[in-house]
C-alpha cells in the first residue's frame, strides 16, 4: 500500500520504521538527520504534505498539538491540496476533540476519509509496535485503517464515531499524570520521613496500590533518569485539553486542575522536556 507519514519524531519514526519493514512504500515530509535512516530503509522524502498526500492512498499524521495538525491539513501545500476521493487520512496525534471533528468534516467534503487515533505508549511502546490505540472513526474507515494500526500496535480500540479517540486520550492523560503525581508525592513522603524510596516501592509493589506507572516511573523517579520518554511539556498540552473540554462541558475537574499547576511549575524549574515522572523534582 502507498502510505503517507508525516510526524518524524521520537515516536514517528519507529512508526515508519513497522510500516516499511512491512513492505509498504511508505512517503515522507521534513526527513531530517535524525530520520534519515527511513530514507535510506526505503523511505521516499518529498517537499511539502500535498506531495505526500497525492502519492499515498492513506495519509498518517503524528504531530505535536492541534495547530500543527490543521497547518499541515489546510495550510498552503498542505495535504487537503493532495486529496482526492477515496483517500483516507489518519491522526495518531493527541490533540483537541472538539476541532477534530471539525477538520473531518472538511476532509470529508473532499470526498476522503477520516480517522482519529491518538496512541499510548510512549517511545517504547512505538518501538515495540505495542502501542495502545484509541479510535474515533466511521466503521469502514476503521475497517481499513485497521492493518495499519496493527502494525504499530496491540490495544486497538474502536471507541465510537469522530473525535471519540481523542476524548479517550484526554481521559488517559488525565488518570496517567494523576497516578504519576500520587507515586512522586508518595516517595517524596517516603524519603522525607527517611525510608528507602526503594524499598517502600517494593513492598508496594506487592499489594494493592501496585501499579504500571508505580513500577517504570516509581523507578524512575528513583533513579532520576528522567530522559523522555514523554516529556512534561507534552503531557501539560494533553492536561490543556482536558480542561477545555471540561469547561465547554461545564465539568468540575479539581485534580486535573492542580496537576496542570504541578506541570506548570515543573515547566518554569527547567524541567519541560524531562520525562513526566521528572514531576517529583516540582514536588521539592
Amino acid at each position: 500500500m502507498k502510505i503517507g507519514f508525516i510526524g518524524l519524531g521520537v515516536m514517528g519514526r519507529p512508526m515508519v520504521g513497522h510500516l516499511i519493514a512491512a513492505g509498504h512504500e511508505v512517503f515522507l515530509y521534513r526527513v531530517k538527520d535524525v530520520s534519515q535512516h527511513l530514507v535510506e530503509a526505503g523511505g521516499k522524502a518529498l517537499d511539502n504534505p500535498k506531495a505526500v498526500a497525492e502519492a499515498a492512498d492513506v495519509i498518517i499524521l503524528m504531530l505535536p498539538d492541534t495547530p500543527d495538525v490543521e497547518a499541515v491539513l489546510f495550510g498552503e501545500g498542505g495535504v487537503a491540496e493532495g486529496l482526492a476521493t477515496g483517500k483516507l487520512v489518519i491522526d495518531m496525534s493527541s490533540i483537541s476533540p472538539v476541532a477534530t471533528k471539525a477538520f473531518a468534516t472538511r476532509i470529508a467534503e473532499i470526498g476522503a476519509g477520516y480517522v482519529d487515533a491518538p496512541v499510548s505508549g510512549g517511545e517504547v511502546g512505538a518501538k515495540n509496535a505495542a502501542l495502545t490505540i484509541m479510535v474515533g472513526a466511521l466503521a469502514s474507515d476503521f475497517e481499513r485503517a485497521l492493518p495499519l494500526l496493527k502494525l504499530m500496535g496491540k490495544n486497538i480500540t474502536w471507541i465510537g464515531a469522530v473525535g471519540d479517540g481523542q476524548t479517550a486520550k484526554v481521559v488517559n492523560q488525565i488518570i496517567v499524570g494523576l497516578t504519576i503525581e500520587a507515586v512522586a508525592e508518595g516517595l517524596t513522603l517516603a524519603k522525607a520521613s527517611g525510608a528507602d524510596p526503594a524499598k517502600v516501592r517494593e513492598a508496594l509493589m506487592g499489594g494493592f496500590a501496585s501499579s504500571r506507572i508505580l513500577e517504570v516511573h516509581g523507578d524512575r523517579m528513583i533513579n532520576e533518569t528522567f530522559d523522555p520518554g514523554f516529556r512534561i511539556r507534552l503531557h501539560r498540552k494533553d492536561i490543556g485539553l482536558a480542561l477545555e473540554s471540561a469547561k465547554a462541558l461545564d465539568l468540575y475537574l479539581p485534580h486535573a486542575a492542580n496537576l496542570q499547576q504541578l506541570m506548570n511549575k515543573a515547566i518554569a524549574d527547567g524541567l519541560g522536556d524531562k520525562d513526566h515522572s521528572a514531576l517529583i523534582k516540582a514536588l521539592s
